[in-house]
């Protein structure tokens, strides 16, 4: 039940907006083994003086950040992080322009239909 953020600048994903937010949710659910409908992948774009980058890095730099329950295995971390290399070369990102961070969550400090997720079947493994 991952929520995820992708943050870079404006203007050069054009109208491939959609198609951006689609390969990262495919990195997901490939990489963490989380359903097809489990989506919740928001993308944020800002004007060139609302957002400074590390030296280096091209116009595409961007940050992916998901927030997720916590229990997931380093090796399924690790496929996170490659596997979003590879969806999103597809766009011309290059590696070192992507920033990926994980924030992990205690499943009771997360709120679903009104219940922490702790006390729900979610439907999924979350230790892969």
């Amino acid at each position: 039940m991952p929520s995820t953020r992708i943050e870079t600048r404006s203007g050069w994903i054009g109208e491939r907006k959609q198609d951006l937010i689609e390969a990262v949710q495919r990195a997901l659910v490939s990489a963490l083994k989380i359903p097809e409908h489990d989506r919740c992948v928001r993308l944020l774009e800002y004007d060139e003086d609302s957002i400074i980058t590390p030296p280096g890095r091209g116009p595409s730099y961007l940050v992916v950040e998901v927030t997720l329950f916590s229990g997931r295995t380093t090796d399924a971390k690790r496929r996170l992080y490659t596997t979003l290399v590879e969806e999103l070369a597809a766009f011309g990102v290059p590696a070192g322009d992507i920033k990926t961070i994980l924030v992990e969550v205690p499943a009771e400090s997360w709120g679903l239909k009104g219940l922490p997720a702790s006390e729900l079947d979610l439907g999924y493994k979350i230790d892969v």
